[in-house]
């Protein structure tokens, strides 16, 4: 008799959700403050292969004499040799983490919302019935969005939320997931009861975390910086990329696949 087939998803968030100054002026896209949010999905089909993976690159790094002294390399530092992080790492340290990557095999889906829109819509939000958005929503829609479609795959699924991403909450979350559960039943007609576990983690607890960081670090580069050639190299391993707010051809937005691969041509300006 064969095993349960359980299926291990690792989230987290690139990019900030701030919106205004303390005078209420949008800031976006200003030093310092995103022009996008971002949440990230990565399927990870072999976790403690990926754990052992990354523990062992990261010990070879430690011991290599070329990054001592290193203040990222530093236990204390909490940073490089504590847990692979995109934006954090050496350059050196993240070409090699780049290289093993593909052999994670993981499949990754994102969401993006662009915070021009989200300011506009939640200063209209504001002066209609005067309350301030709850911005901690958007972090759960995108998250009710990007399962919506992958939990009845399985006979199981385990979801691990990164803790440091500010908007986690575990109740939030777990509710974000039984919408995106009812969603695909209400749709399609079929069940999506199958057991489920959901937990937050620090990235140094599980390698599917710091792989998924990865990934939207190179995505919101492109986004942020028009830089490719970080997406380019894991351009595979991207399923499904929702850009909400580009609009332009589509009411529910732009969404990029196979079908339709993201290019930098066709990644809609900022706005503002």
């Amino acid at each position: 008799m064969s095993s349960p087939q359980v299926n291990h998803f690792f989230v987290d968030e690139a990019g900030d959700l701030t919106l205004f100054n303390k005078r209420g002026r949008i800031i976006v896209g200003e030093r310092g403050v995103s022009n996008t949010f971002m949440v990230g999905v990565a399927l990870i089909p072999d976790p403690p292969f990926v754990d052992a993976l990354l523990s062992e690159l990261r010990a070879e790094l430690l011991a290599d004499a070329y990054f001592k002294g290193v203040p990222s390399m530093r236990a204390e530092a909490s940073k490089t040799a504590t847990a692979f992080h995109g934006s954090k790492d050496l350059p050196e340290v993240r070409r090699d983490v780049f290289a093993r990557l593909s052999t994670c095999k993981a499949k990754v889906f994102v969401a993006i919302r662009r915070k021009h829109q989200l300011a506009t819509g939640a200063r209209a939000e504001y002066k209609r019935r005067g309350r301030k958005p709850t911005l901690r929503n958007v972090y759960a829609e995108l998250v009710k969005r990007l399962f919506r479609n992958v939990l009845h795959k399985a006979d199981g699924n385990v979801i691990i939320f990164a803790k440091h991403a500010k908007w986690v909450r575990r109740e939030a979350m777990a509710l974000a997931i039984e919408k995106a559960k009812a969603n695909f039943e209400r749709k399609t007609g079929l069940p999506s009861d199958k057991p489920m576990e959901i937990r937050s983690a620090n990235p140094h607890e599980h390698g599917g975390l710091q792989v998924v960081d990865y990934y939207l670090w190179a995505l919101q580069r492109m986004y942020e910086k028009r830089e490719a050639r970080f997406f380019d190299l894991l351009r595979p391993s991207y399923r499904l990329i929702m850009d909400l707010d580009d609009t332009r051809n589509n009411d529910y937005g732009e969404w990029y696949t196979d079908e339709n691969p993201l290019t930098l041509a066709k990644i809609m300006p900022p706005a503002g």
